[in-house]
């Protein structure tokens, strides 16, 4: 029986259908695709060697790499660039992927770009003595999921060999793609998934998107971050590995859908083969093609009108964040009024700054006592957590008279209801306090360690609290009498996978129930029932956000502080105003 592998195309494409000759599964085998072969008058690229130990992302590492440099180029203008995990594995002009001479084809059709290539192997950590093991690194650099790999690429190693080999190569992520296979693949994509400013055309063969290292999670997260702009290939077979960290047969079509799921460019060849590259060498030179085509044309970009992700319906289509302001030394509480100005504290400095719509921020408070949080209250006065000082205190807007409302306690953050009860975390004592809307007398209404940014549901109902080093922010019933009773852990955000620190901080409430809460995952957006739906990342290099507020005329423009700076970005929610009247939002779906 002959096994037909077909390739689908999600994106308007014609691939070939790549067959395989009768052998089992586990012995396939594939044609030399045409392009894969040395032709008489195309122009063979140079291929440089080396070796670096330089790292301090990855101490003590020795890694071989090789660099593919076409004919055409001359340094004169700059070049795509595309980096090969297991680089050894693809560098050869006979075996393999042949990457040369893909490449050497391709470029002299004018089917991709001037090219230059990186081939760059995993680092191992030389051992001690001749009676002990190096340290193989290939599983923590192309497994784990963070941005190590990431920084070592473009904080390290691609200025290495730019400015030893002297490649003149082009900074627009437009013209930089990134490749590899099994472990090497999922490192590939996770460059990318991190760094889409840098790279944006991927393409991986048996990826293994499963848990070895957090993989398992990254179908997941693409369901829930705003989608990104990159253009991405996959490829695998049916029988690729099925062990102890889970079956990448499944694992790759789950990437797939949700790819497909949040409007992704994306592409894939499906065959039923085992985990090795025979497959995904096979197809690389039209995976290349499809990868690389309409460049220059049309940039790698997201697809909302493709798209079922959240980012739909709380976003506006080409509102992307705005820098509002810069420079403090952690800039966090932030309160806004009716006609749109902002208030914020920047805490260690101990200053109260306003910021008129369309304006530079000015300072108006010299000494907040080290404020925090701030609130505003149903009289229009401004409410500060001033830890410092250990007191919270009030501002009158107009003439910023200041007025002790409590002290005796240091304080993070604060919300105010619309009846003038005052809620406040001390993490310092491990404490959340409420002051008695008539005669403000101090109240301990919990026993929270770690407790931190809180806010009130729409109806005001509910108390949200965030437990900092966790992933879960803590929901209360405010009972008759302002004290809380029923806690539970009950909104699950997402954490970094390989540093399990939520550091869950400032957040608010949307009328319609959702609640927006900042943490080191980014800006996380969950329904009532307690779950995240949307995931919004700052840009690229930014401190995390720790504080959100919604403001603007019609209140639907979200405001960040992301310690060193302020962002804003327009939304399709509505904030939910703790101090106005109450608002019922609808019944979730559950």
């Amino acid at each position: 029986m002959r096994l037909l592998f077909l390739l689908i195309c999600t994106t308007v494409c014609s691939f070939p259908i790549q067959e395989a000759s009768g052998q089992k599964p586990y012995e396939e085998s594939y044609p030399v695709h045409p392009d894969s072969v040395q032709k008489p008058g195309v122009p063979e690229g140079d291929i440089i060697s080396g070796n670096w130990t330089g790292s301090t992302v990855f101490p003590g590492t020795f890694r071989d790499y090789w660099i593919y440099v076409p004919k055409q180029y001359d340094g004169t203008k700059p070049a795509a660039l595309m980096v090969f995990q297991d680089g050894g594995g693809y560098v050869k002009r006979q075996g393999g992927t042949n990457v040369p001479n893909v490449f050497d084809n391709l470029i002299h059709r004018g089917e991709m770009p001037v090219t230059i290539g990186v081939f760059i192997n995993p680092g191992i950590v030389p051992a001690s003595n001749d009676n002990s093991q190096p340290r193989f690194n290939r599983s923590f650099e192309y497994d784990s999921v963070d941005d190590r790999y990431a920084k070592f690429l473009l904080d390290e190693f691609i200025p290495y060999v730019s400015d030893k080999h002297k490649l003149n190569l082009s900074q627009d992520p437009n013209d930089r793609g990134i490749c590899g296979s099994s472990s090497g693949g999922i490192c590939a994509f996770n460059v990318a998934w991190h760094r889409p400013d840098v790279f944006r055309r991927v393409y991986t063969t048996v990826g293994t998107y499963v848990g070895l290292r957090g993989g398992h999670e990254i179908s997941t997260l693409i369901r829930k971050v705003e989608p990104k702009p990159l253009r991405i290939f996959l490829q695998d077979g049916s029988n690729d590995n099925n062990i102890y960290g889970g079956d990448w047969w499944m694992a790759n079509q789950a990437m797939l859908r949700s790819l497909e799921f949040c409007g992704y460019e994306v592409n894939h060849a499906w065959g039923t083969g085992g985990h090795n590259g025979k497959h995904g060498a096979a197809i690389f030179p039209d995976a290349m093609r499809w990868l690389w085509k309409d460049h220059g044309k049309v940039p790698v970009q997201t697809h909302p009108d493709r798209s079922k992700s959240e980012a739909n319906k709380f976003l506006v289509e080409g509102a992307d964040w705005e820098l509002v302001a810069s420079g403090f030394e952690w800039a966090e509480g932030m309160a806004i009024t009716e006609d749109g100005t902002l208030y914020f504290t920047d805490v260690p400095a101990s200053k109260l700054y306003k910021r008129a719509p369309g304006s530079e921020p000015i300072l108006i408070v010299e000494d907040t006592g080290c404020a925090n949080g701030i609130a505003l209250g149903p009289e229009g006065k401004l409410y500060g957590a001033s830890s410092k000082a250990k007191q919270i205190r009030a501002w009158d807007l107009k003439t910023l008279q200041m007025e002790v409302i409590n002290e005796g306690t240091h304080s993070n953050d604060i919300v105010v209801r619309n009846d003038g009860t005052i809620y406040y975390t001390d993490p310092s004592a491990g404490k959340i306090w409420m002051l008695d809307r008539s005669t403000r007398e101090r109240r301990e209404v919990d026993t929270f360690r770690d407790c931190n940014g809180l806010t009130l549901s729409s109806d005001q109902t509910q108390l949200f609290v965030a437990h900092f080093p966790s992933r879960f922010i803590y929901a209360y019933s405010i009972k008759s009498d302002g004290t809380l009773e029923n806690k539970q852990p009950y909104y699950h955000l997402e954490i970094p996978m390989n540093d399990p620190v939520g550091k869950l901080d400032g957040m608010c409430t949307s009328t319609d129930g959702w609640l927006v809460a900042t943490s080191e995952a980014g800006v996380q957006i969950c329904d009532q029932p307690g779950r995240v739906h949307l995931i919004l990342q700052l840009p690229y290099g930014c401190k995390r956000p720790c504080y959100a507020r919604f403001g603007g005329p019609d209140n639907k423009t979200l405001y960040v502080a992301n310690v060193d700076k302020i962002w804003k970005r327009k939304t399709q929610l509505t904030g939910a105003k703790p101090y106005e009247k109450p608002l019922m939002p609808p019944k979730p779906q559950l």
